[in-house]
Parts: structure tokens; sequence; C-alpha cells
């Protein structure tokens, strides 16, 4: 009997250092400098919306499927944020010849995101982005939970349920 009841405890500590390693796998933001629109210099590893969910979406101006998933979002973004608090941010990659587009492209479009700009593909690399549209789903804590490439319509309600996943504290699957 009391083999069984150490076998049992060992069972469950063991369980419990694997939920614990499995909560510690999820990778954080690194730490790359890129510029505001208004042409400051932040480090990627500051971007925090006060413990609640932060999408980070790749693109850029010649990337339409980039375009149209930036703007399919900007129309529900004010209720995703009363919501859940969520915050996206946009990341442009293009270069400093066209990067100089952006802010008009985004004040045209209407976009009521935090841009980012990626000229040199430093913060694209760190984040082994190699298709755009590429968008993350960090928690609160920062952490990277989910990741997806590519947009087609509809697939923004996925990304809204999974930062309702992510805003009650439920374990999000990676894909």
């Amino acid at each position: 009997m009391k083999k069984i009841i150490f076998f049992a405890a060992l069972f469950s500590l063991a369980l419990g250092v694997t939920a614990q390693d499995a909560e510690k796998s999820y990778k954080m933001l690194p730490s790359v400098n890129v510029k505001t629109l208004d042409g400051k210099t932040l480090n990627t590893s500051e971007i925090t919306n006060d413990g609640n969910p932060i999408i980070l979406s790749f693109w850029a101006l010649w990337c339409k499927p980039c375009i149209n998933e930036l703007t399919t979002i900007a129309e529900v973004y004010d209720e995703w944020v009363e919501e859940t608090g969520v915050k996206l941010v946009a990341v442009s990659i293009d270069d400093s010849r066209s990067s100089s587009r952006v802010a008009p492209t985004v004040n045209g479009k209407g976009w009521d995101y935090e841009v980012l700009l990626d000229p040199n593909g430093d913060f694209k690399r760190a984040m082994n982005v190699n298709m755009i549209p590429h968008t993350f789903l960090i928690s609160g804590k920062g952490e990277i939970v989910w990741q997806h490439t590519s947009f087609s319509e509809g697939s923004e309600l996925q990304l809204i349920e999974m930062v309702r996943s992510l805003k009650r504290g439920e374990t999000i699957e990676s894909h």
C-alpha cells in the first residue's frame, strides 16, 4: 500500500512539473529596436498592454492580404478593444525607400493601431517571419502564444475567439 501511495505521489509530482514546464515553454518577444511613425526608437521588449492581449501583425504596403486583414479588423477593432482590452500593433516591414508611405496609408485607411517600422527587417528576422501577413497573439505577460500566416475572409473571427479565450485565462493551443 505504501508503494502505491508513493508512486501516486510521484506521478502527481511529475504531472505538476510537466505542467509547469509547459507553461514556461512560451517564447517572449525579442529585444529589437524599431521606429515609431514619428521617428522615435522603440525596443520591442517594451511592447505591453497593461496585462491584456496583444495582436502583433507584420505587413507591408505591397501585400494585398495584409491590407485586407488590417482593414477588416479595423471595422471591428473598437468593439474588440472594448470587450477584451486587446491592442493591435502593426509592424511594417517596408524598406527605407517605401516606409515614408506607411503613415499616409495608415491615416488614409483610418487604422487606429500602433504602427511600427522595421525597415531593416531586424524584428522580422528575430520573430522568424518569412511570409506576410504573419500575425502573432501575445498574452498579457508578453508570451507569444499563437501565430498564423496568410489571411482569408473570416479568419479574423478565429483571431478574436482566441483573444477572448486568452482574456478568460484559457490556454491557447499552438498551431
